[in-house]
């Protein structure tokens, strides 16, 4: 499973998000959409143009894909036990 948060500088809600997968000892890759255009390319794709942060989008072993908008942290619970 691969996870990608995409994020800003100045997010509180995105440094929840961090924190709480790091309590879980999960691995995640973190793209500043404020500072990389070149994510903000990213995020705009994944996310069919959505532009709030935290934006996440978790890849499975199979290829399937979850996105999370926001530190929904419910729907992380499910997601990530699956």
């Amino acid at each position: 499973m691969n996870i990608t948060i995409y994020s800003t500088t100045t997010c509180p809600y995105c440094k929840m998000l961090k924190d709480y997968l790091i309590g879980k000892s999960v691995s995640f890759i973190e793209k500043m959409v404020d500072t990389d255009e070149e994510a903000q390319k990213e995020m705009l794709s994944a996310s069919n143009g959505f532009m709030g942060v935290p934006f996440t989008v978790i890849t499975r072993d199979d290829g399937t894909k979850e996105t999370v908008v926001g530190f929904d942290k419910g729907r992380f619970e499910l997601l990530l036990i699956k």
